[in-house]
């Protein structure tokens, strides 16, 4: 019989290791996310939920940093006072005041926690890590590596299927809530993984394991079936082509608010032409691809616009404050109209939350919420522009290239779900932006040409 006290002897290590190792067990961390099971999945919790060991690991690690940081103020102002630091801590703030007018304060209570542990394993904790390129490599790889252990079970549960595209959704369990979340994250780590392939500074065998992973990935999300993530790197593949091409972020943002404006202008015609699409997603890879853009026939599609109908309409009733972090779920029920309601509809805030990590906060935190977001978004993808053109040295290019690649994959992916209340999602997000922070901080930088005044 199992007996809470058989796990004593696990958590005096873990103390030790966080006490007197605290770099490896932060590897630790990233190594047992993607393998972390739920209370819900182990029949362990109907109510509350937790990550098992991922998420207490993220607590303990949060609150030693605390202390280490009330004792001897270990944390690096440079980073406190970047940019991305600042919107973060802003973004707090506004979670913890819209927490305190929320519809549902305890529900509020324990997603802002919840936010805390992700943002201080994963985000605050990194410059301890980050400052050295071999430990950002290392970090990676770990998550990386145990993804593939998650990658070679979803296929060998795939394959006695027959890699159907509906058992797709499901053969992730227990280790991913939903085909979506897996497809996400592999979708972070195929660009970071075939950049690893090129930094030369890192051995030949770990470049040949980058290489492998990568093929895996590929692999692995075109059996996924998830849709957001194969968009999610077609435009990252595009962001890498105006990278190529050296065009400033500037010109990219004139180029795409005049886009929006046009689809603005004439958005009952653009409807109308995808209403005429009724491709469904059975039926193989090409039915999947032609789905997309299906908002007639194809229930996911079309689901994905009842919750952000209701969000939109929850936001008009709360304008300014929102309903509260985390509460989207329970309260958007009653803001579904029968004529968008689909076969896979519910009332208890199953199969997803808002499907958007942008009309999520809107709902959930105002419109303050909702441009918090948008201009991390702004300003992470400027960042990414500058590290790029601006970095020094070459590998550490090529680095920045994998992750920022990478973390516009999830940005992409926000406008169609939302994982960051989840520990696999968070640790990989909130570590590629710390990297970049970190490189910004404290990367070589090349040296701007001042041009001389003319001789007469």
């Amino acid at each position: 019989m199992f007996y809470p006290y058989n796990l004593l002897p696990i958590i005096l290590i873990i103390v030790y290791t966080a006490i007197f190792h605290l770099q490896k067990l932060v590897f630790f961390l990233a190594f047992c996310t993607p393998l972390a099971i739920s209370l819900k999945e182990l029949g362990m919790s109907d109510g509350m939920d937790l990550s098992l060991p991922s998420e207490p690991l993220m607590a303990g690690i949060m609150l030693l940093y605390i202390f280490n940081e009330l004792s001897s103020r270990i944390t690096d102002k440079k980073f406190i006072n970047h940019p991305i630091t600042t919107l973060i801590v802003v973004q707090l703030s506004w979670m913890l005041f819209t927490t305190l007018t929320s519809t549902e304060v305890l529900i509020s209570v324990k997603y802002l926690v919840s936010r805390l542990w992700f943002i201080f394993s994963c985000y605050i904790i990194m410059p301890h890590i980050f400052q050295s390129k071999k430990n950002t490599i290392y970090f990676m790889f770990c998550y990386a590596s145990s993804l593939a252990l998650v990658v070679f079970y979803t296929i060998f549960q795939h394959a006695k299927f027959n890699f159907n595209d509906k058992a797709a959704d499901w053969v992730v369990s227990p280790f991913y809530n939903d085909h979506t979340a897996y497809g996400a994250a592999l979708a972070m780590f195929i660009p970071l993984m075939l950049s690893f392939v090129f930094i030369k500074s890192i051995s030949k065998y770990l470049r040949a394991f980058a290489l492998a992973l990568f093929c895996l990935f590929v692999f692995a999300i075109i059996l996924s079936f998830a849709r957001a993530g194969w968009l999610s790197l077609i435009v990252a593949f595009s962001i890498f082509v105006t990278l190529i091409l050296k065009i400033k972020f500037r010109t990219i943002l004139i180029t795409l608010v005049t886009l929006g404006s046009l689809f603005y202008a004439f958005q009952t015609e653009i409807f109308i032409a995808l209403g005429r699409n009724n491709t469904d997603a059975e039926g193989g890879f090409s039915n999947n691809i032609e789905s997309v853009s299906n908002i007639s026939t194809d229930a996911s599609n079309l689901e994905r616009l009842n919750r952000w109908s209701c969000a939109i309409r929850m936001w008009k009733d709360k304008p300014v404050l929102g309903w509260g972090p985390g509460t989207y779920m329970f309260k958007y029920a009653p803001y579904q109209l029968s004529s968008e309601r689909t076969i896979i509809s519910t009332n208890f805030g199953t199969n997803g939350n808002a499907h958007s990590e942008y009309l999520g906060p809107l709902a959930e935190q105002g419109i303050i919420g909702l441009c918090i977001v948008v201009i991390m978004l702004l300003y992470s993808t400027s960042l990414g522009y500058k590290l790029v053109y601006s970095v020094a040295e070459p590998e550490v290019r090529i680095l920045v290239i994998g992750l920022f690649l990478g973390l516009m994959t999830y940005f992409v992916h926000g406008f169609l779900n939302n994982f960051l209340d989840t520990d696999k999602l968070s640790l990989p997000f909130w570590s590629f932006l710390a990297a970049l922070v970190c490189i910004d901080l404290y990367y070589k930088k090349k040296e701007k040409k001042v041009k001389k005044p003319l001789e007469i």
